[in-house]
């Protein structure tokens, strides 16, 4: 089976192949993106998380603090179920998600997405751990993953893929989060993360199981 990274390494070398205009205006947004660094705010090693309370699809909220009675907690930021990146991601950790329960660890997933039901209708509805909504990128400030996107990247998103953020996200048209993952121990600070400004490119689901491991 690919690894992750050889999965989106793939994802970018098609689209390079397929859209190659757009694929350097991408590299050009996230290498400025990285100049600025954009991600440096990214809550740290050994940094007290910030609680949230957040809807899941069903209308039910949920608190990080109550969920860190039962364990750690790995906290995914992604995009929205419309990036076909974070989709790779969360199906990898899906994957690998017994043996993140294993480990006494709550997987958590938040993107800004609307909580409407709407995540049964697509591939992430075979997903069997926590999705929550930060529809006003709220949380994703308090982590400092909150970016706000370029109109090249809206205007594509707009036209090339008929995507609504405004309807998607319930009003949160241009600001998205950086994907992140933070692992969270039960006194509720930051053990392990991993913040890259470049969208395309993620966490490995075996690096936060090493890391969840080292926990023991």
């Amino acid at each position: 089976m690919k690894t992750l990274r050889e999965q989106t390494d793939a994802k970018i070398a098609a689209g390079r192949k397929a859209k190659p205009s757009f694929m350097a205006g991408v590299d050009e947004v996230i290498s400025k993106a990285k100049a600025f660094e954009e991600g440096a705010d990214a809550l740290k090693v050994g940094e007290k998380a910030p609680d949230f309370n957040l809807p899941n699809a069903k209308g039910d909220t949920i608190s990080l603090y109550n969920l860190l009675n039962n364990g750690p907690v790995v906290l995914t930021f992604y995009r929205g179920s419309w990036c076909p990146y974070c989709n790779l991601q969360l199906r990898a950790l899906q994957a690998k998600l017994n043996e993140i329960e294993d480990l006494g660890a709550t997987l958590v997933a938040v993107s800004p997405e609307v909580p409407d039901g709407s995540l049964t209708e697509n591939e992430m509805s075979n997903m069997e751990f926590t999705v929550l909504s930060d529809q006003d990128a709220k949380t994703a400030k308090n982590y400092g993953v909150a970016w706000e996107v370029p109109e090249f990247l809206m205007e594509h998103m707009r036209v090339d893929r008929n995507l609504d953020l405004k309807e998607i996200n319930n009003g949160n048209a241009n600001v998205l989060p950086i994907p992140g993952t933070f692992i969270i121990n039960k006194e509720g600070i930051v053990t392990w993360n991993y913040v890259n400004v470049d969208y395309r490119t993620r966490s490995e689901p075996d690096e936060i199981i090493e890391a969840l491991k080292a926990l023991k």
